[in-house]
């Protein structure tokens, strides 16, 4: 049978132990009160407004938050190799060094551009600095601007480099562009062979591309090649490049074994005989 709800408040204590008697305790059947379960907002809904209590503000202190400290966080034990980000950052901006004006400057001074043959070519000076004394001017000759132009085979730089192409090609350009600047008219080369070990001659390639590079006017102006105490190398040298070059330009050839018998053909002035070439 069903009793009232209110009834509930008269049921007897449960028991705190068990029944060893054999009594047994009267089932009591409760009646649920009527919900409606509908999701409109009607009366007696579960949405209903009386149903929700929405407080007007939502007064939260701050304060009575418990925010995690020190020792709430958690402590890492593995081991990280990786530097912190600061840390790395830091590393990196150190090993970038500052570019200054300064060094700038000196850097620009380390190239020299050049025109030869019509094309614009960049020359490392600081590579050449070593052998720049390869070419020298030697003063002038007979009447007018007539130059003449001192080539030191010794000054060349050694075939046993790792970057010996690449000083070569650099030392070309400015050999080349250095005869153009100092000569203006008529003018003769007088080649130092003198003091100059096998390991130091140019290449027959190297010779070749030189007297292909030089402009029409400084091959028309060359009056006289000079090559002062030619080895057996040298003239090898010469006779291989002969079917690459003119007849003309042959016949400028001339050997000199002595430097006295270069003083009778040339003012010695202003011409720099290197102290080993002397010797």
């Amino acid at each position: 049978m069903d009793i009232p709800f209110d009834a509930a408040e008269s049921r007897p204590e449960p028991p705190n132990s068990l029944d060893l008697n054999g009594s047994h305790t009267r089932k009591i059947k409760l009646t649920a009160p009527n919900i409606n379960l509908s999701l409109d907002h009607s009366e007696g809904s579960i949405l209903s407004d009386d149903n929700i209590d929405t407080p007007d503000e939502l007064d939260i202190n701050v304060d009575d938050l418990d925010t995690p400290d020190e020792a709430d966080s958690f402590d890492y034990t593995g081991h990280d190799d990786r530097p912190a980000l600061g840390e790395s950052m830091q590393e990196g901006c150190a090993s970038i060094k500052e570019y200054t004006a300064e060094e700038e400057r000196e850097d620009n001074r380390q190239w020299r551009t050049v025109v030869i043959g019509e094309q614009e070519q960049r020359i490392d000076m600081k590579a050449i600095e070593p052998y720049k004394k390869v070419i020298s001017h030697g003063g002038y000759y007979g009447e007018g601007i007539n130059a003449i132009i001192v080539f030191a085979a010794c000054f060349l730089p050694d075939s046993s480099r790792a970057d010996y192409n690449y000083v070569m090609e650099n030392l070309f350009l400015y050999v080349i562009s250095t005869l153009e600047l100092m000569v203006a008219e008529d003018y003769m080369i007088v080649y130092l062979n003198g003091a100059t070990p096998r390991r130091k001659m140019p290449g027959l390639g190297w010779m070749k591309k030189c007297y292909q590079m030089i402009d029409r006017r400084l091959r028309k102006n060359l009056k006289s090649f000079i090559i002062v105490h030619p080895s057996w190398f040298i003239r090898t040298i010469l006779a291989l490049t002969r079917p690459f070059i003119s007849s003309k330009f042959s016949s400028k050839i001339k050997y000199v074994s002595t430097l006295a018998e270069l003083r009778e053909m040339i003012p010695m002035d202003h011409v720099h005989i290197p102290e080993n070439i002397v010797k």
